[in-house]
């Protein structure tokens, strides 16, 4: 099976191939990314696609820097706001993007955000 959560391999490896897959996600831990003060957990990733689940927290003042939707993006944010040059969505509210939007994105006071993506993003 292409689709996986990282780090999740072995526990999903005597699973059948249309059983569900569960993941603590308390126990994955943060991963560090080439932005200052953004960390993620990978839900769920299909490599072959692209498709991915993304847990993102942005510390108080991070800046996600110039990126391109290459397809369909949603972002649920649970806490904190989410601020870009069109707007701002914040804590309990949702936004998606259409395929070959570009933008920014910051952080003033920090956030928490469930994100779903079709194809990673392109940085510029």
């Amino acid at each position: 099976m292409a689709i996986e959560t990282p780090g999740y391999a072995s526990q999903h490896a005597a699973l059948a191939a249309l059983s569900s897959r569960y993941v603590q996600v308390d126990e994955l831990p943060w991963q560090a990314t080439r932005f200052p003060g953004i960390h993620i957990k990978v839900l769920m990733e299909d490599a072959s696609t692209g498709l991915q689940t993304v847990l993102t927290r942005m510390a108080p003042g991070a800046t996600l820097t110039d990126h391109e939707h290459v397809e369909l993006e949603q972002s649920w944010v649970l806490e904190g706001s989410l601020v870009d040059h069109e707007g701002e969505v914040t804590a309990g509210n949702y936004v998606w993007r259409p395929a070959g939007s570009r933008h920014s994105a910051s952080a003033p006071h920090g956030a928490l955000v469930l994100g779903f993506f079709l194809k990673p993003n392109r940085f510029y």
